[in-house]
């Protein structure tokens, strides 16, 4: 059986020079991986005080609602710009190799005041804090992140003031 480690393929200089890009997809090809990763982020305590999960455009999107159905919790979406109708927040972040947006829809977060943050990897925090910060600003709480691959070397758990679970950290 292959593990979980073996199915994250580094691509060099993608999406620019210098940028070591971790590609996750390989998991979804093995369903009991992904079945077993699925039971391991929705057992995750943090998940028990929240009452809605928020997932990360776009690859946090196919954990996150995998998540949401597996724990029973509502899940929310952040998308990048010009993807969500209707009354948004937006909020600008720094990014290893640029700059970009997320949005989520008010009306959305109206029923919800606690949250689980799910993405597939956490590199330096920006995604992540972006979305913390467009929260916050609605008064609601961020109970932590789950995340399925934490990059260490870039130190993006010490920039989040919240728990971080990680499946995997490299």
């Amino acid at each position: 059986m292959k593990k979980l480690e073996d199915l994250i393929i580094t691509y060099e200089d993608f999406p620019k020079k210098g940028i070591d890009f971790k590609d996750i997809l390989e998991i979804l090809q093995y369903p009991y991986i992904f079945k077993e990763l699925i039971l391991k982020m929705s057992s995750n305590q943090l998940l028990k005080n929240a009452e809605a999960i928020i997932s990360i455009d776009a690859r946090g999107f196919i954990f996150g609602s995998a998540v949401a159905l597996e724990s029973s919790k509502p899940m929310i979406v952040a998308r990048k710009p010009g993807k969500l109708p209707g009354n948004i927040l937006t909020r600008e972040y720094d990014l290893e190799y640029g700059k970009n947006s997320l949005s989520i829809q008010k009306k959305a977060l109206k029923k919800f005041n606690s949250f689980v943050i799910i993405d597939d990897l956490l590199a330096t925090g920006g995604t992540v804090n972006c979305v913390s910060r467009l929260l916050q600003e609605q008064r609601k709480e961020v109970m932590g992140l789950i995340t399925v691959v934490e990059l260490n070397k870039l130190k993006g758990r010490s920039k989040i003031g919240f728990p971080v679970h990680s499946i995997i950290s490299i």
